[in-house]
């Protein structure tokens, strides 16, 4: 026990005064003789002994109710030495992804979490509260109330390391005056990563689970084009079901808001089924595939969108046989244009969004002239060099783009035996690694210290690299000197060289993911493109060139939808967003108190722990009570007591 005010305990000294009076009183009984000495004497005895009773219980009892009034005006308490004389502060980390819209026992698990919040925390606490997308410092219950009430679901989840080290910064440098502690809120879903914290003995932890009441979830997890036999174009949509079996969900596709397809299907639990609409051919849609599930609503719809095609121009020039480039730059995708470089019509590259050297033997200054500028405005370049070529007009045109370039002829047999499956050209195109292939071979080859290599031979040197927007084989791919063109390589190497070239918008872009996509459209000096929608309207990153704009998305948009890009009012095309199916999969962390961080079920669990660890329990008024029972113990004693 202790005291607020303990210095008045020395008024419990002055309690030796009555005990003074008592022991030291100067009063005594007179004796009065009679002529019955014997009874008398036996009357005077039995109330001496009687009196002496009743003062010493009248001493006490006085006492006791001294002590309590002094006691009480001492302020005694309870608490824990661990607070006493310390202040707290608190971070709140909220997570309001879209796993959290699952129904928990009082309904979604999300706008429970806010309830108890704004509930269970004192009027007077201030405190630090984050979500995925919102930060509030330093605030009260009342400042944030709306702003809780108003939260929606964010497709940005924080990693939950990287959201106890941003609680951590809130909370500031650790300091023995200060009780730190760190709530965190959510599901805790599995995510890629494995669960942990850097927890340290100066900062409380507290995860409050929150378990949904059901983990089944219906979600369409992907959409892709794709040609069946009779060459149609088909749209396959691919569903996903967890927990339960689901019979005869129903599949809808809308072009805008009118409805063109409907179906259903039966998804097998904890796998996925697929189905696929007929779309028509060279139609503009801007497409939407829903499906009906009240779990969780985020993934019950995708969005697509195919624009009008767009071919990519491709420029050929060549002093060998180009069938090869004909084969693979077929004309419903590309504009191919073939020149021998004597009948090449240099107005022909300045709208080309790929030029392939094919073979050529020298590269006239005028051309090298032409390309550099090109390849700066965002074009690509392809060189494939003859094994009779002119090396120093080789070294000249590439000293225009990079410090790498050919150095001599090696005539020497060499197979192309290694592939960079993580390079960007190669995104999509296997399923796996591949080891063990038929190699194609060269006979011959230059010599170069090129980095950022594609492809290369057996010794691990290059057989096509990349330096800025310029691909160079290392070795002539006729077939004198070369089987490559029969290799099941040159097709996916060189139709995405060209697909590259011009990124063309895919049917959707995945929120929050980095991506990349070329506008073919002519801006001016002060022409800047927008993302619009009805939800959303933002400027994304974007660089302009001469004949198209590159824009890069990664932080814009935050919501799912068709957005139609725009110059000023000019709707030039419309591309669509949707958000990451990760969270669809409802898989939580096995969370243990074996870590350095208490675990609690509800908020109003939590809260009312931490009140009862740090409350102080105030003694004084029971004081006060012991008080007036013993005064009223005195005068009942001083009444009846004979």
């Amino acid at each position: 026990m202790q005291f607020k005010n303990p210095e008045i305990l020395y008024a419990l000294f002055a309690l030796i005064i009555p005990i003074l009076v008592h022991l030291f009183q100067l009063r005594r009984f007179q004796k009065v003789d009679f002529t019955n000495v014997q009874f008398l004497k036996a009357v005077t005895l039995q109330t001496r002994k009687s009196s002496q009773i009743k003062k010493w219980l009248t001493l006490f009892s006085r006492l006791l109710a001294l002590a309590g009034i002094i006691i009480a005006f001492a302020q005694p308490f309870l608490a824990s030495d661990d607070i006493i004389g310390k202040q707290t502060e608190t971070v709140i980390y909220l997570d309001n992804s879209f796993s959290m819209q699952a129904k928990g026992s009082k309904g979604p698990l999300l706008k429970r979490a806010i309830q108890e919040i704004l509930s269970d925390i004192p009027e007077e606490q201030i405190f630090s509260l984050f979500t995925n997308s919102e930060t509030f410092v330093d605030v009260s219950k009342k400042d944030i109330q709306n702003d809780l009430l108003q939260l929606e679901y964010s497709a940005n989840q924080l990693p939950y390391r990287a959201a106890f080290l941003k609680a951590k910064q809130l909370l500031g440098p650790s300091s023995p005056e200060t009780i730190k502690r760190v709530i965190m809120v959510s599901d805790f879903q599995q995510k890629n990563e494995t669960f942990s914290l850097t927890t340290d003995e100066n900062t409380r932890t507290n995860l409050v689970r929150l378990r949904p009441v059901t983990k089944q979830n219906i979600a369409i997890d992907s959409l892709y084009l794709e040609r069946n036999i009779d060459n149609e174009l088909m749209l396959k949509v691919q569903v996903s079901n967890i927990d339960a079996n689901a019979e005869n969900t129903s599949i809808a596709l809308y072009n805008n808001d009118k409805l063109i397809a409907k179906t259903a299907v039966s998804i097998p639990k904890n796998s996925s089924a697929n189905t696929e609409f007929r779309l028509d051919e060279n139609t503009r849609i801007n497409g939407k595939v829903t499906l009906e599930d009240p779990a969780i609503t985020f993934d019950n719809s995708r969005y697509f969108t195919i624009n009008t095609p767009r071919k990519i121009k491709v420029v050929a020039i060549n002093d060998e046989n180009d069938s090869f480039l004909k084969n693979i730059f077929t004309p419903d995708e590309f504009e191919l244009i073939s020149n021998s470089i004597q009948s090449l019509d240099y107005n022909n590259i300045s709208d080309a969004d790929l030029v392939i050297l094919n073979e050529v033997k020298q590269i006239p200054v005028s051309l090298i002239n032409t390309l550099k500028p090109f390849a700066n405005q965002g074009g690509t370049v392809c060189l494939i060099p003859s094994n009779t070529g002119d090396l120093v007009s080789y070294q000249q045109f590439l000293n225009a783009f990079s410090s790498r370039g050919l150095l001599e002829l090696k005539t020497q047999g060499k197979k192309i035996t290694k592939i960079n499956f993580s390079h960007p050209l190669y995104k999509g195109v296997f399923d796996k690694r591949i080891t063990n292939f038929q190699y194609p071979k060269v006979n011959s080859f230059y010599q170069t210290n090129a980095t950022n290599v594609v492809l290369s031979f057996e010794d691990n040197s290059p057989f096509l690299y990349k330096t800025n927007n310029l691909y160079v084989f290392t070795a002539g791919i006729n077939d004198k000197n070369s089987n490559f063109k029969n290799s099941p390589l040159i097709v996916p190497t060189l139709y995405n060289i060209g697909k590259q070239s011009l990124q063309l918008t895919d049917i959707s872009y995945t929120i929050g993911q980095r991506t990349f996509y070329d506008v073919p459209i002519s801006l001016g000096q002060d022409g800047i493109l927008s993302l619009v929608s009805e939800q959303e309207n933002s400027i994304p990153l974007q660089q302009s060139f001469s004949t198209k704009v590159r824009i890069a998305t990664d932080e814009v948009p935050t919501k799912a939808g068709i957005y139609s890009l725009q110059d000023k009012d000019r709707i030039i095309q419309y591309v669509s967003y949707n958000y990451d199916s990760s969270e669809s999969e409802l898989q939580y962390h096995n969370l243990t108190a074996e870590g350095d961080y208490e675990i609690s079920d509800s908020i109003t669990e939590l809260f009312d722990s931490i009140k009862e660890e740090t409350s102080i329990n105030e003694l004084w008024k029971w004081f006060v009570i012991f008080a007036l029972i013993f005064l009223l113990i005195e005068i009942l004693l001083l009444k009846y007591l004979k």
